[in-house]
């Protein structure tokens, strides 16, 4: 995936930039690898830096409520000062270490829909910086993440949409200045509970899930919603009934109804939720998406189309129409039937 534009900086008749990856697609933890293809224009050009940077978009509150900002979270330095001779091609490689905490755009090769991210290459010269075009990036669950999300789809709960929100989770640990949300209408075999919001604050151990339960009449105290948080490890991927596993979160959580009435908000024990024998953290590192082998065929190819959303907690309608791409129309999703395409080489 190629961008191509003269730099509007240094006038006409300046140098232009490509920013060009090796493969959009990625997860929490993994690495963007690509270059910079600087190309001379009719002039010698001194340069001084280089950098690309994730850029997403965040709802934040502003004088006429909330909004959503375009926000670029993580900065990784290309190249310092350079000179660039007229008509002379330099290539700058580069390699991007993806947050652990970095939301989820797609889920079985879909679009999740409201849910946007992009790769923003910048170049400074003259004192001043040109911020050049942006790269579509797909990042794809970890395999936690996506067992959890296959479990609430299982259980019958229907995604509503998906946003950033700016700021902190209170009491938990938290590297990036907004969470992504995961919104669900609860199916009713959770009675008193209309919504509920996901969360995943990742590690390299594990991750941090956290729910909040939309209240109901008669069910929470008034002006409480109910949080629960619960702690799992990476490698607990393939080795529990996640369906089971994420039920017995949510009735926990109803489980605290007596507290509530009472006044208090009711929080399940931080640790409820690690599973035995992953009490130990341990490294995570590439690789990881191999644990889907004797599966079937890779997450692309497995689930499809509406079936794929189905499975996931999606409307098949919400999974036709295409997801609104504020950084063009050349998005692109993981290659069907082919896990391999998230390896770091």
């Amino acid at each position: 995936m190629v961008f191509k534009r003269m730099l509007g900086a240094f006038g006409v008749g300046g140098p232009s930039v490509d920013a060009e990856l090796s493969n959009p697609n990625t997860r929490p933890g993994l690495t963007l690898a690509g270059q910079v293809n600087l190309t001379g224009g009719n002039f010698d050009t001194e340069i001084d830096q280089v950098v690309v940077g994730l850029v997403t978009h965040v709802e934040v509150e502003g004088g006429e409520g909330e909004h959503s900002a375009g926000v670029e979270f993580h900065q990784v330095y290309v190249a310092g000062a350079l000179q660039l001779p007229a008509g002379q091609q330099l290539a700058l490689p580069f390699q991007v270490a993806l947050p652990w905490e970095t939301p989820v755009t797609h889920v079985y090769g879909q679009p999740l829909p409201g849910m946007t991210m992009g790769l923003r290459t910048s170049v400074s010269a003259r004192g001043s910086a040109d911020p050049g075009d942006l790269d579509p990036v797909a990042v794809h669950p970890l395999p936690v993440q996506e067992r959890i999300l296959e479990a609430f789809g299982t259980l019958g709960f229907q995604f509503i949409g998906a946003d950033l929100e700016y700021g902190q989770l209170a009491g938990l640990p938290q590297t990036l200045p907004f969470y992504q949300e995961i919104e669900y209408v609860a199916p009713p075999q959770y009675p008193g509970v209309r919504q509920v919001e996901l969360t995943f604050l990742a590690d390299p151990y594990g991750m941090t899930v956290v729910l909040e339960f939309d209240r109901q009449a008669g069910l929470f105290a008034p002006g409480h919603d109910s949080y629960g948080h619960y702690r799992v490890e990476h490698g607990a991927a393939e080795s529990l009934d996640w369906t089971s596993h994420v039920d017995g979160w949510i009735r926990q959580a109803l489980d605290q109804r007596q507290t509530m009435l009472g006044g208090g908000v009711g929080y399940p024990p931080p640790g409820y939720g690690v599973p035995a024998g992953y009490g130990t953290p341990g490294p995570y590192g590439p690789g990881h998406h191999q644990e889907h082998e004797g599966r079937g065929p890779g997450m692309g190819g497995v689930i499809a189309g509406a079936v794929g959303g189905a499975a996931l907690g999606f409307g098949a309608g919400m999974l036709a129409e295409q997801a609104v791409d504020a950084f063009g129309d050349d998005d692109s999703a993981v290659a069907e039937g082919d896990e391999e395409e998230f390896d770091e080489e």
